[in-house]
């Protein structure tokens, strides 16, 4: 006999979880360490553009020293290029500010009296944090990119699955572990043949969430904690049953996450045609 109710928490209840322990969307989306990266991108920021200039200070003589901002743009270009606006923006700081100190006349002076130093040291912050701009846009295209192919990922994963045969409790269980991480809930179990009882808000197909008086704006409200949200799963407009899903406070997943989540309930509905489990 399949077994009716499948349940399946958060990441935070699973054996081995500790505090602390990063969490994805999705087990198909690895969780980038930027956290080390972004560390060390801040100690080049403040470290490097200090570093050529002062290798620069034995050879300031000998060439203009706009040759030697172009030199600290390239270095400010490097540690932007990582995509951390910080780091950028304290690059783009530091070089100037050690242009002026090292290389602008009065030598080891904060001070600027020539009117094409002035113009020389406004450019490097100002291109600085131009490229860092442009650096953090495409971090986060990257980023996206990266959570699409992961979900493409599962909803293949779970299509293979389908047209396998597997076991549907199996898909079962792996979707709703996979519903726990997409939109971050606390708790997710599935029901067969049910739908609407106790009233619960409804994730539809559209990506909207709703209940009978109300639409939440998801992005502004983040999604109910205090009540359960139903997914149907269906097939051919034939009801399977449901996922009923209790969000975490503060769970703002995107309208992208929300229709990913309505993939999955679709692929456990092709599933589940031609099998009939006992509801108990």
């Amino acid at each position: 006999m399949t077994q009716p109710l499948r349940t399946r928490l958060t990441r935070r209840s699973e054996p081995g979880w500790r505090p602390g322990q990063p969490l994805c969307y999705h087990q198909y989306v690895q969780v980038p360490r930027g956290l080390t990266r972004d560390r060390l991108a801040v100690i080049a920021a403040l470290a490097a553009p200090l570093a050529l200039s002062a290798i620069l200070v034995p050879f300031r003589a000998s060439f203009p020293n706009t040759d030697a901002a172009l030199a600290l743009l390239l270095v400010v270009v490097a540690v932007a290029a990582n995509g951390y606006r910080l780091a950028g923006f304290l690059a783009a700081l530091s070089a100037a500010v050690w242009f002026d100190f090292f290389l602008t006349r009065p030598y080891e002076r904060f001070s600027i009296t020539r009117q094409a130093d002035i113009e020389t040291t406004v450019l490097l912050l100002i291109i600085g944090a131009a490229v860092t701009e442009l650096a953090v846009w495409g971090r986060r295209q990257h980023a996206a990119a990266s959570r699409r192919a992961g979900y493409l990922d599962g909803i293949n994963a779970a299509a293979q699955a389908v047209a396998s045969g597997g076991s549907p409790s199996k898909l079962i269980d792996q979707v709703s572990g996979q519903l726990c991480d997409l939109l971050s809930l606390q708790s997710c179990r599935f029901q067969y043949g049910k739908a609407g009882l106790g009233k619960p808000a409804r994730l539809l197909q559209d990506g909207r969430v709703a209940a009978e008086h109300h639409t939440w704006d998801v992005a502004a409200e983040a999604l109910p904690h205090d009540i359960d949200i139903e997914l149907l799963v269906e097939n051919g407009g034939v009801l399977q049953g449901r996922f009923l899903m209790r969000a975490s406070p503060q769970a703002r997943p995107s309208l992208e996450q929300r229709l990913v989540a309505i993939a999955f309930a679709d692929q456990v509905g092709a599933a589940l045609v031609g099998s009939h489990p006992v509801d108990l």
